[in-house]
């Protein structure tokens, strides 16, 4: 998966999922969109399903840092390339 496919995915699940249309990258979703911990939950599970796996504790504490779509992207990006060097 490239890190553009990751990012069309990832603004998808954000218009579906959460109805937040062309979210700025770089915004505070927590301050901006008023993204909570239910939604982050919810991030999460649409990201497994996205890399057809599931996601370990130590990879969901990770996300518990990312404010912004940008790093968003970077965290897939990253989970994406672990699990293909690893199969």
């Amino acid at each position: 998966m490239t890190k553009s496919e990751i990012t069309a995915a990832i603004l998808k699940i954000f218009n579906d999922q959460f109805e937040i249309e062309r979210p700025q990258f770089d915004d505070d979703l927590r301050e901006v969109y008023e993204f909570d911990s239910i939604d982050a939950i919810e991030l999460l599970r649409e990201i497994e399903i996205l890399l057809n796996t599931q996601l370990s504790r130590d990879e969901k504490k990770a996300a518990m840092d990312i404010r912004t779509i940008n790093h968003i992207i970077d965290y897939v990006d990253g989970l994406a390339l672990q699990r293909a060097a690893s199969a």
